[in-house]
């Protein structure tokens, strides 16, 4: 798939307009993770949401998951667990590999932001019109489906 915009873009307005939308959410989104106790950065949740996507994921798919380099997210990890949202243990693919689990204490910060998150956003959402928030939501499906393999940015000439 392609992601490259097409050189006939009507503008950079739409896309300056779409940014300054997502990072509207993306402080939503950030005030609601400081609503867990322990607060957790965005990075830490970004990895306590990998870490419940793929239990048992190792070091460097975590790594890959909060685009940071491995010894970075090895020192994220130490401060999950010393915080004991995160333990490490034998991952079941083979003994010489750690893999990353959600404690029940990680497991509960997360389910905190989703609720947080979903207080915000319905907030937000009950002040926007009907055919408004109709909108958004296909807009968002778009954008999602157009995204394709660009989410993960793989090797198909995505950014």
């Amino acid at each position: 798939m392609n992601c490259a915009a097409p050189s006939d873009d009507p503008g950079t307005g739409w896309t300056a307009e779409a940014a300054e939308a997502v990072e509207t959410m993306a402080a939503l989104w950030a005030r609601a993770a400081r609503s867990t106790s322990p607060k957790v950065s965005e990075l830490q949740l970004q990895a306590l949401l990998a870490a419940r996507a793929e239990p048992h994921i190792n070091l460097r798919a975590l790594a890959e998951a909060v685009g940071a380099a491995p010894p970075a997210a090895s020192r994220l990890c130490d401060r999950l667990e010393a915080a004991g949202l995160l333990r490490r243990g034998p991952a079941p693919a083979g003994r010489r590999e750690i893999g990353l689990t959600l404690t029940t204490q990680g497991h509960d910060v997360l389910d905190t932001v989703g609720v947080r998150r979903d207080e915000l956003f319905g907030a937000v959402l009950s002040r926007m019109p009907d055919a408004a928030r109709q909108d958004l939501l296909t807009g968002l499906r778009a954008f999602g489906e157009a995204s394709g393999p660009c989410r993960h940015h793989d090797d198909d000439g995505c950014p």
